[in-house]
């Protein structure tokens, strides 16, 4: 999304070091899929680049999560879009949570429900 902060250099770099998986809108959820390479990516959902191939379920061994959204604040709320997608899927995901934003999204206070999940900590990038 163009008012996100841009990870695509990112995870061009890690992808040859690291698996890296990235999330596809199908339907009302979120799935994740193996980033193999930018000729592995086609246009989906919101216009956004997503990788093409099958889900990936094995949740539990992911180490990291980087998880966009609108506004962080400094206990770990985050406040996404709307709809609801990480929510329904980063309950299934014990690994470690950052949220990454602009410093100017980092704000006092996110409204938060019981349901919500808390990022274990805030990544602020000035970088577009």
């Amino acid at each position: 999304m163009k008012d996100e902060v841009q990870t695509h250099d990112f995870v061009e770099k890690w992808s040859k070091n690291k698996r890296i998986l990235l999330p596809v809108v199908v339907e009302n959820e979120l799935e994740l899929r193996l980033y193999s390479g930018t000729q592995s990516l086609c246009i989906g959902s919101y216009g956004i680049e997503e990788p093409v191939g099958e889900a990936f379920t094995d949740y539990r061994s992911i180490d990291l999560v980087v998880v966009p959204g609108v506004a962080f604040d400094a206990s770990g709320h985050r406040l996404g879009r709307g709809k609801g997608y990480y929510d329904r899927l980063l309950p299934h995901i014990p690994a470690y949570k950052a949220g990454i934003c602009f410093p100017f999204q980092l704000v006092e206070e996110v409204p938060s429900e019981e349901f919500d999940i808390r990022m274990d900590a805030i990544i602020t990038c000035d970088k577009i």
